[in-house]
């Protein structure tokens, strides 16, 4: 079918079973390391913030970081100066579980590239960050 959302989704799910077979020793799954991933990169962060970088709504975005802050992987705090906003911040288990899943993450990464091919890889990293990109233009008229 010719449908880019089913597509997709399709194709995301597949990847996503590969990632979390292989990460399932680190106890967290994909989507998980990469909210981890993005915390750590840009240090304390606000929520609206955070959510923009990733293309995702607010809501959604605290409802996934809960079950982080729960295991104690990161922090959320009100923000200084705001009492609505809110920070989130990696803690130092957090970082150790990113330590333990960083390798596997790799592995799912150098798999996808085999069963791909780089050069396929490439294109496909390159096609999803257009969508991205212009999905997000789009949105924003």
């Amino acid at each position: 079918m010719r449908c880019a959302v089913l597509n997709l989704r399709k194709a995301s799910r597949v990847m996503t079973r590969l990632y979390e077979d292989i990460m399932k020793p680190s106890g967290l799954l994909p989507t998980q390391f990469s909210l981890l991933v993005a915390v750590r990169a840009r240090g304390p962060v606000g929520i609206t913030r955070l959510a923009e970088a990733l293309s995702m709504d607010r809501t959604t975005l605290t409802r996934n970081l809960r079950p982080l802050a729960r295991e104690g992987l990161l922090t959320i705090e009100r923000a200084s100066g705001d009492r609505r906003a809110r920070q989130v911040s990696l803690s130092d288990a957090g970082l150790a579980r990113l330590e333990v899943a960083l390798p596997l993450w790799r592995e799912a990464q150098r798999r996808t590239a085999e069963l791909l091919g780089e050069a396929r890889l490439d294109r496909l990293l390159g096609d999803l960050r257009a969508v991205v990109e212009r999905g997000g233009e789009r949105i924003a008229e």
